[in-house]
């Protein structure tokens, strides 16, 4: 059985355009949710100020994630039945309830962090996801079958 599925007919903008989604969703949820994030791993904002970590490095992770995950997710609404918003949510919730949550869960358990550290980085995820799942079902590549 072939890796990559002849009937899967990626639309790359489709999938661009989920990732920047999902950034944009990334910003604004831990903006909203920074005190209780950087509490959550033990950090303040006079550490993030100045930590040295590189940002552009950082971005690109989290671009490159992205873009994995909108792939992911664009290949199983494919392969699940018609391409649409709400087939492409109920694909992202599912690979949410099924990848995801189990392990941040098993992360959260084990690194003894916080259950609002747990909300904030899982519900990213579920709403991103969502998004992403949406945008991926419902714009579908010129000439597809589905």
């Amino acid at each position: 059985m072939p890796i990559i599925s002849p009937h899967v007919r990626h639309n790359y903008l489709a999938i661009a355009v989920a990732v920047v989604a999902s950034m944009l969703i990334m910003a604004v949820w831990y903006t909203l949710f920074l005190d209780v994030w950087l509490k959550g791993i033990g950090r303040d904002r006079v550490w993030m100020a100045g930590n040295g970590v590189s940002q552009v490095l950082q971005c690109a992770t989290a671009l490159l994630a992205a873009g994995l995950l909108a792939t992911c997710i664009s290949s199983f609404v494919q392969h699940s039945g018609p391409q649409t918003a709400a087939r492409g949510m109920k694909v992202a919730a599912g690979l949410w309830l099924g990848c995801v949550l189990p392990i941040h869960a098993t992360e959260t358990v084990f690194e003894v962090r916080s259950y609002a550290l747990f909300a904030v980085n899982a519900g990213f995820w579920l709403l991103a996801m969502l998004l992403m799942g949406a945008i991926l079902g419902a714009w579908k590549k010129a000439g597809s079958r589905k």
